[in-house]
């Protein structure tokens, strides 16, 4: 594809940048067997397996209890802005986007689909990190502005602080909630916003004749198109269209979810050998050890990219709900990794392993890989795909505006011409990632995201005895009632 002359001084203004960020977060050092341990991505799945042991499989005892929380209950209902199930699309509306299926795709193609196993794996253990950050945020949210008592701010920032003030550090708490703030910001620019544009237009130019579409190698066209939708958005009223948003994401998801399973039903004599395929090439002899080793870690990555396990975002949103018992809404938020990953992403990937069209992947590939599989089962899929596509983008997009926005009133209070500098920055992003290689939007994106761990889960380890209290008095009034 020929790139426009604007693309390409934006790649080479991009591509230092997001080396460079990607350097810095993913250190790694040698294992043996020619593979490399990314530390950030130890620090992520210990944390995962850590509060899975610690609490006792949270994630499995007291999966079906989650579910039965959504259902709304009055006396739980006394202070928040949202309902639970609220809570949970909205935050699934920043997970359940083009992670799902373009991300999916970038782990299989690199990975294999032995990647796939260690992705579900990944999902099951960050439902138990899920469920501390999100327990976490509720606990300690905050009223911030006396005049709206009715508004509510949590999340990381602000347990962070908690955290360390308890402890006589309030200096290092004020650091390490800042350095929260600062890396969620450059996550909504990044990942929130140029990850799901780029993969967006990826699929808008395959649907409309590839590398002869008339978009073609003019990716800041499309992006400064989308800037516009979404800054109409974003300057008009965030709240309406997030409620609209939240009532969209749950049935793109379905379409997507049954059109994964109308593929699997036209290939359901490949399922169980591609199950197979991914349970032996996640521990394939053959590969060697470097091989299992690459498998893992980008499974695990992209898992972790997908469902923000530890990454501490969700709570921001989750801290707004209805309720005042923060471990039942902790079980809410533990339900989102399950259904990013376990379900969605799994479908993708099996979509992606029972077709084959891994096997003609040619280096990263992303939401084309995934658009190949369906289209090989069902030629006209293409077009509701980009349709999904550009919805879970946009409502991404959405959702990861509100969390930078969130950050940035953190930071600096509730000031007019900050926010509208941010508003500006947000959508002048889009192009920039709209025209972007992949290569260059996933390094950065990824450094920004995985950035949120390192202060996320400091906080998660101090915390961990107070959560493991009140997590047995809340099951022992559940036994008592």
């Amino acid at each position: 594809m020929e790139l426009s002359n604007i693309d390409k001084t934006i790649n080479e203004f991009i591509e230092p940048i997001s080396a460079k960020a990607n350097e810095i977060v993913f250190y790694s050092v040698p294992v043996g067997g020619g593979a490399d341990l990314k530390l950030i991505l130890l620090w992520l799945i210990g944390a995962g397996a850590f509060f899975t042991i610690y609490l006792g499989f949270i994630n499995i005892r007291y999966f079906g209890h989650a579910i039965s929380l959504l259902k709304p209950k009055e006396k739980d209902a006394q202070d928040g802005q949202i309902t639970r199930f609220q809570a949970l699309m909205s935050s699934l509306s920043g997970t359940v986007g083009l992670g799902n299926i373009g991300g999916v795709a970038i782990a299989v193609s690199l990975g294999g689909p032995g990647a796939v196993f260690w992705m579900v794996v990944m999902g099951f253990i960050g439902m138990s990190s899920k469920f501390t950050e999100i327990t976490l945020a509720v606990k300690y949210r905050t009223h911030p502005d006396p005049e709206n008592p009715e508004k509510i701010a949590g999340g990381p920032m602000y347990y962070l602080r908690e955290a360390f003030d308890r402890n006589g550090m309030h200096g290092v708490g004020v650091f390490f909630a800042a350095m929260f703030a600062v890396f969620c910001i450059g996550a909504s620019i990044s990942g929130g916003n140029m990850f799901q544009i780029n993969q967006a237009f990826a699929q808008v130019v395959n649907v409309t004749g590839g590398d002869n579409s008339f978009l073609a190698g003019s990716g800041w066209m499309f992006g400064l198109f989308v800037a516009v939708l979404v800054g109409a958005v974003i300057f008009g009223g965030i709240k309406s269209i997030a409620s609209v948003a939240s009532r969209l994401v749950p049935l793109m998801a379905a379409i997507y979810i049954i059109s994964g399973l109308a593929v699997l039903g036209l290939n359901a004599h490949q399922v169980p050998s591609a199950f197979m395929n991914i349970i032996t090439q996640a521990f394939s002899p053959e590969a060697g050890y470097g091989g299992f080793i690459g498998a893992l870690l980008i499974g695990a990555q992209r898992a972790f990219f997908s469902n923000e396990a530890g990454i501490g975002s969700a709570a921001i949103v989750h801290a707004a709900a209805k309720t005042n018992s923060p471990v039942s809404q902790g079980m809410v938020g533990m339900l989102g990794p399950f259904i990013d990953t376990v379900v969605i992403c799994s479908i993708t990937a099996l979509v992606i392993v029972v077709t084959g069209v891994y096997d003609q992947a040619n280096g990263m590939e992303g939401v084309e890989l995934t658009s190949r599989a369906f289209e090989s089962a069902i030629p006209e899929f293409k077009y509701m795909l980009a349709l999904v596509v550009c919805l879970f983008a946009f409502s991404t997009m959405i959702t990861w505006f509100y969390y930078g926005m969130k950050s940035l009133a953190y930071l600096f209070g509730e000031n007019k011409w900050v926010g509208i500098s941010f508003k500006l920055l947000f959508c002048f992003s889009l192009v920039i990632g709209a025209s972007a290689d992949i290569a260059n939007v996933v390094n950065l994106t990824d450094a920004m995201f995985f950035a949120l761990a390192i202060p996320n889960i400091i906080a998660l380890y101090i915390f961990a005895p107070e959560i493991k209290r009140d997590v047995k008095k809340y099951i022992q009034t559940l036994k008592n009632k």
